[in-house]
């Protein structure tokens, strides 16, 4: 006759079922856990990359080339902080991908105050704000705020074919926008130019 030692492997049937469904559970987590992780892993890689203020910033043409190359132009005038600009990066990425061959596309950030000159030559006090050039660099039109792609592309349109704008000074949802810093223009009244008035 076998007696139970206290050192005896042999294990109640209750304890093993507790021990398999322990090990199968623990097994199953561990499972989820890869599926998960490589889920998430190729989800990253999939992500289709959306367009952002900066990386349409850093593609946009310069201004000054833009003004005398020969085609027409549309210049916004944005700040990364604006979420009405940021709502609106994804169409104008594809708008851009769109007419690059015909238009330049050119943004200027107005907390860049390089930009100061050209903020008050078009009055920009809420962006995003877009003007519009012909191909000799003249303004043709500007519309303010938000605007649907479709109505974009109807401007970029005749823009392209020389025509007038049918959707100019549209406005929709902005992101108020006061300049930090003014240019001052000279007054002839002003006592400290009277120096520049005198000939020699």
């Amino acid at each position: 006759m076998i007696k139970n030692s206290p050192n005896s492997t042999i294990e109640s049937p209750e304890k093993s079922a507790s021990t398999v469904g322990a090990r199968v559970r623990n097994l199953l987590i561990v499972f989820a856990a890869i599926i998960l992780s490589v889920a998430f892993v190729f989800g990253l890689r999939t992500e289709t990359s959306t367009a952002t203020l900066t990386t349409l910033a850093e593609n946009s043409m310069p201004l000054d080339i833009a003004m005398s190359n020969g085609k027409p132009t549309l210049v916004e005038f944005y700040a990364n902080w604006c979420t009405t600009c940021q709502a609106m990066a994804s169409d104008m990425n594809e708008l851009e991908q769109q007419y690059t061959d015909k238009i330049n596309f050119v943004m200027l950030n107005v907390d860049n105050n390089k930009w100061l000159p050209e903020i008050e030559r078009y009055r920009v006090d809420g962006i995003p704000h877009f003007v519009f050039f012909g191909k000799e660099g003249n303004a043709i039109a500007q519309t303010i705020g938000e605007q649907p792609k479709t109505i974009m592309a109807a401007n970029l349109e005749a823009l392209v074919a020389g025509q007038s704008l049918p959707y100019a000074k549209t406005t929709g949802q902005v992101s108020k926008f006061t300049p930090s810093v003014t240019i001052k223009k000279a007054n002839s009244d002003d006592p400290r130019l009277h120096g520049s008035q005198v000939k020699s």
